[in-house]
């Protein structure tokens, strides 16, 4: 069983499918419902302090390189790009919008991609993990709803 609690925990720390993914595997895997969600937030929540900390660090130093330069500007600019954009449409709502944007369960959304963006948009640290707490929180609810119910977003 432990075996099974570390795979759903190390899907869960994948970008891009995060939880999503890892809720409806603990599914098939037959595991029992709420267990596996706590596994599975702490999973998505581990990695976002160090991405708020270091992924534009380390988007600015590769920005120069010569191999990834070109790959990490272009990163830089559209989270910058899309940030504003973000951040003119929410206005004072950025908060609610990050939460939202973490919370709804669609691809390319998530704590990963909600981090990066809060973090290039200068978010304080304190407001970007709650928000991303809650938007995770919202997301394993919705996905433990759906694969409850046997319907599949993948």
């Amino acid at each position: 069983m432990l075996r099974k609690y570390l795979w759903i925990f190390f899907i869960s720390m994948v970008p891009l499918v995060e939880l999503r993914a890892a809720i409806p595997a603990s599914q098939v895997l037959h595991m029992p419902m709420v267990p596996s969600y706590i596994v599975c937030i702490i999973g998505n929540m581990l990695p976002v302090p160090f991405i708020y900390l270091f992924a534009r660090k380390i988007l600015e130093w590769g920005a120069d390189k010569p191999v990834i330069g070109k790959f990490f500007s272009w990163c830089m600019e559209k989270g910058e790009k899309g940030g504003k954009k973000l951040q003119a449409k929410a206005g004072r709502g950025l908060f609610l919008a990050l939460l939202l944007f973490v919370g709804i369960p669609v691809p390319g959304t998530g704590a990963w991609t909600g981090t990066l963006a809060a973090s290039l948009l200068d978010m304080d640290f304190k407001s970007t993990t709650v928000a991303v707490m809650l938007g995770v929180l919202l997301a394993g609810i919705i996905m433990m709803v759906l694969s409850f119910a046997g319907v599949s977003i993948f």
